[in-house]
């Protein structure tokens, strides 16, 4: 019989996670695959089972509990201590390599597992030597798993109250180089996006959500989580924020949600997904945690907020939203890191048909958002070179004729390209409404005040005025102590300094000269 090596348990420990916090993941999934199980089998209602997360950082101590349906005695060693030996059916169970319970083993001294099953009135309990194991995995000495594991691993029962049942995962001493598991804040942001826990009640478009899922025939699965008492969410908002100064500020809104389901070409359902749609302003600032499509099976997140990035016609394109992907198909199995799917027909497909997806509409969406802003900020810039223009005329502020013939022809050609932005908008408002497009082109028409944006441009125009008036507008006109050779070498001097100072500061040196002169 082939031996079986020490490297085999280093892989599927040390070596298997980048990021020391999946362990909550694998352990919660786990608690929710027996949670799912008490409640068919009548253990518990629906709402009654919960996932308790404990953390002591002065004691390095990590509890992690829940009220399922525990291992009976008889099967405990078995069930808990066999390596990869799971009886969990994949496509059903969110766990079923029956890897994820060693994970603990990298970060802590003493990993423990307490259990006991309704109506026994005994606790099982596994008490794994996890830093003999690190010693033992870096010795130059080979060892096979079974003396390692052998070596590090002793049961032992207890007295338990007859009506008790529960699981519980117990780290202990947990590794300097992993305190991050002990950081209530980062330990919380994770768990957020990443278990399979309710939308937070402050989003408000979370009904279309559940509604949406019930409409095709997918259940969400969600459960109670919490950490230290108080209870997980996913931490999704319509507001979208940016940093200002030391403080943040609402930038953009999520307005509606787009739905799509991605189905064969038999119409089963491989995918379905929701997606944000808001006025597209910019890239969705790394400040926003909930930003990226996020990709999730049985509710549980594979990899980060960048999964699903390489199906976007550009890098960039993911980060302009805010969704998730579910996975529908049973065929869509995720790898044993749990940062996406294995390869197989079903994935290549899924692919397929986001990529598509991604090119024709979501690409579409923040591409043409600009060019309605871009249109809308037309319509304001001819509006702005207009009262530019009459400001000057009013209170003496032209430099020269040819600053004025220069004003008049930049608002000739603004007023020309505002037309033109009026005429591709009122192409949209014929558009279909139910379209994400139109949702789009609507959310951004209430931040230019479209309507009123509108009417202004239409109507405001810069009258012609005869040569003597055009006299009383210049800079020099009101300066009745200058000579008027020198009111020539005054305009003269105002002329260069409007050519070569920005415009701010020209209009400044200008105001200083005007009240100079006077």
């Amino acid at each position: 019989m082939a031996t079986v090596g020490k490297n085999i348990l280093d892989n599927l420990t040390t070596g298997m996670y980048s990021d020391s916090k999946v362990i909550y993941r694998e352990y919660i999934q786990n608690a929710c695959d027996q949670i799912d199980l008490a409640i068919r089998e009548g253990i518990l209602s629906a709402d009654e089972g919960y996932v308790d997360i404990y953390t002591d950082s002065k004691k390095r101590y990590i509890s992690i509990k829940d009220n399922a349906t525990g291992v009976k005695a008889d099967d405990f060693i078995e069930d808990v201590g066999d390596i990869a030996n799971s009886n969990k059916e994949i496509g059903k169970n969110k766990g079923f390599r029956g890897i994820g319970r060693l994970c603990g083993l990298a970060y802590c001294k003493t990993l423990k597992f307490t259990t006991s099953y309704l109506g026994e009135g005994t606790k099982s309990i596994m008490t794994c030597d996890a830093q003999k194991m690190r010693a033992m995995l870096v010795e130059n000495k080979k060892y096979t798993l079974d003396e390692i594991w052998d070596a590090i691993i002793t049961y032992s029962t207890e007295p338990e109250t007859i009506d008790e049942h529960y699981f519980e995962v117990e780290m202990f001493d947990i590794n300097k180089e992993n305190t991050d598991l002990l950081n209530d804040a980062k330990v919380r942001e994770y768990l957020s996006f990443v278990v399979p826990v309710p939308y937070k009640n402050t989003f408000i478009l979370r009904n279309q959500i559940y509604s949406y899922a019930k409409s095709i025939g997918y259940t969400i699965d969600e459960y109670c989580v919490r950490v230290n008492g108080s209870q997980i969410f996913k931490e999704y908002t319509t507001k979208l924020k940016e940093q200002s100064g030391a403080s943040l500020k609402n930038y953009d809104e999520i307005s509606r949600l787009e739905f799509k389901d991605f189905r064969d070409a038999s119409g089963n359902l491989i995918a379905w997904m929701w997606v944000g749609l808001s006025r597209f302003e910019k890239q969705i600032p790394s400040i926003n945690h909930m930003r990226g499509l996020r990709v999730r099976s049985a509710n549980i997140q594979l990899g980060g907020d960048d999964t699903l990035q390489p199906l976007f016609k550009e890098n960039r394109g993911n980060y302009y939203f805010v969704g998730e992907v579910f996975a529908a198909s049973r065929n869509l199995i995720p790898n044993s890191q749990r940062d996406y799917f294995n390869e197989n027909e079903t994935r290549v497909l899924f692919e397929d048909l986001l990529r598509e997806y991604f090119y024709d509409v979501l690409h579409k969406l923040y591409y043409e958002a600009n060019r309605v802003k871009n249109d809308y900020k037309r319509q304001e810039e001819y509006l702005s070179k207009v009262a530019e223009y009459q400001k000057k005329e009013k209170e003496q502020g032209f430099v020269n004729e040819e600053e004025r013939q220069k004003l008049q022809f930049d608002i000739d050609k603004a007023k020309k390209s505002a037309e033109d932005a009026r005429k591709r908008l009122d192409k949209l408002d014929n558009s279909d409404s139910a379209s994400p497009l139109s949702e789009v082109r609507k959310s951004i028409g209430q931040k230019y005040e479209a309507d009123k944006l509108k009417k202004k441009a239409e109507t405001t125009t810069v009258t012609i005025v005869d040569d003597e008036d055009k006299k009383k507008s210049f800079v020099t006109s009101n300066m009745s102590k200058l000579s008027r050779s020198e009111r020539k070498l005054v305009s003269k001097i105002l002329s260069i300094i409007t050519d070569i100072a920005p415009k701010d500061i020209a209009e400044q040196i200008i105001d200083k000269i005007k009240e100079e002169m006077r």
